[in-house]
């Protein structure tokens, strides 16, 4: 039989996925009990008694445990955080309040910036968002870009969203991608001029607040630089992936490399980078090199990630963004576009992949093979 250590080594695996952080480093784990003959009983602890992804922890606790050799049943049972603990853990996180289940539902989450403006961020961020769509992926399309917020623009919708009997904003969508932005609560062209405290609280609701649903990636749009919105989504994203932005010239590549920092010092993974610009592709097929070309593969080389992909500028692709329909799905065939499903391709290949879910207790021996029950297991 395992031992009580090796039990609760076994859990840090099962992330919390609103928290994005494992039940033994939340201190989730209230109690481990081994009556004998190969069962292992789990206590968890919810910040909530009606806590939508309970499932989650209960089909995760019973698979982690139950591929221990000696272990032949799991049980896992839930009690509740107490005030105190609750109010323990929110320091820990450096949150004011926990998220009661907005995020349960999303798999990855990916935050899309760079170092300075004006190198195509959003136009990468609203295309790879409708690449993923069209390949069968649930996506949802955050803009954190407060101040140039053109995500809107981008997927042609518009309007104040909905709110449903829950209290959730409710996001638009096109294409099948869920769109988000402060854009849709704002006079149409109106400056944002907001101090740090707002922001925050304004990227607070638009992660614990909207009604995201089921997602297997959401896009986060950041604004340029390394200011207060980055590090707000640092704080309630811990474990959000980071994929930088680059155009081919040097002095890009210099500016996009305090962005990677920036994710270093706030403990965000840097996934890859994508090289905008790379080169101009004219209609009749002839590419130009205007930007020069290798800095988003010295970058990627530098920091140690892969480089995703390499987008070439072309007339549709600024045209299509205007017109508030992404390239890759009026037209696949565009040099841009292809560019981009690579890159939509190599995001993919970083994110964990989906195991099977098991019933909550390990079938002891002649009992027969566990059927899958209960929903995908969410992966962190």
């Amino acid at each position: 039989m395992p031992s009580h250590d090796e039990i609760l080594k076994s859990l840090e695996v099962v992330i919390d996925p609103e928290l994005r952080r494992s039940i033994v480093e939340l201190g989730m784990v209230r109690s481990i009990e081994q009556p004998g003959d190969g069962v292992v009983n789990v206590t968890v602890s919810l910040t909530t008694p009606g806590c939508p992804i309970r499932n989650h922890f209960e089909t995760a606790v019973a698979q982690a445990v139950g591929g221990l050799e000696g272990v032949t049943r799991v049980g896992v049972t839930f009690d509740v955080l107490s005030d105190q603990e609750k109010s323990e853990l929110q320091r820990k996180l450096g949150r004011g309040s926990l998220p009661e289940g907005a995020l349960a539902q999303v798999a990855n989450v990916v935050c899309i910036g760079s170092g300075k403006g004006g190198v195509g961020k959003s136009t990468i961020t609203a295309n790879l968002a409708a690449a993923l769509a069209a390949d069968g992926k649930k996506v949802g399309v955050l803009d954190a870009d407060v101040w140039g917020y053109s995500i809107p623009r981008m997927f042609g919708v518009a309007g104040r969203p909905p709110v449903s009997p829950e209290r959730k904003i409710v996001p638009l969508e096109s294409g099948g991608v869920k769109v988000m932005s402060i854009g849709f609560f704002v006079e149409e062209d109106s400056a944002v001029v907001w101090r740090g405290p707002m922001l925050h609280k304004a990227l607070t609701q638009f992660l614990e607040d909207v009604a995201w649903g089921e997602l297997d990636v959401l896009l986060v749009d950041l604004p340029p630089g390394t200011g207060d919105v980055s590090m707000t989504l640092a704080q309630l994203l811990p474990q959000a992936k980071f994929v930088i932005v680059t155009t081919p010239q040097p002095t890009a590549q210099k500016v996009a490399r305090r962005s990677a920092e920036m994710a270093h010092k706030v403990n965000l993974e840097v996934a890859g980078v994508i090289e905008n610009m790379a080169g101009f592709v004219t209609p009749g097929g002839e590419r130009f090199a205007i930007f020069g070309e290798g800095g988003g593969q010295d970058l990627a080389d530098e920091l140690d990630v892969p480089l995703l992909g390499k987008v070439p500028l072309t007339m549709p692709l600024r045209e299509q963004a205007d017109a508030g329909e992404p390239l890759v799905v009026t037209d696949p065939d565009d040099p841009a576009a292809q560019g981009i499903r690579q890159a939509a391709r190599g995001l993919l290949a970083l994110f964990p992949v989906e195991l099977p879910v098991l019933q909550s207790a390990a079938a002891a021996p002649g009992e027969g093979a566990p059927k899958p029950v209960g929903m995908s297991l969410p992966m962190a």
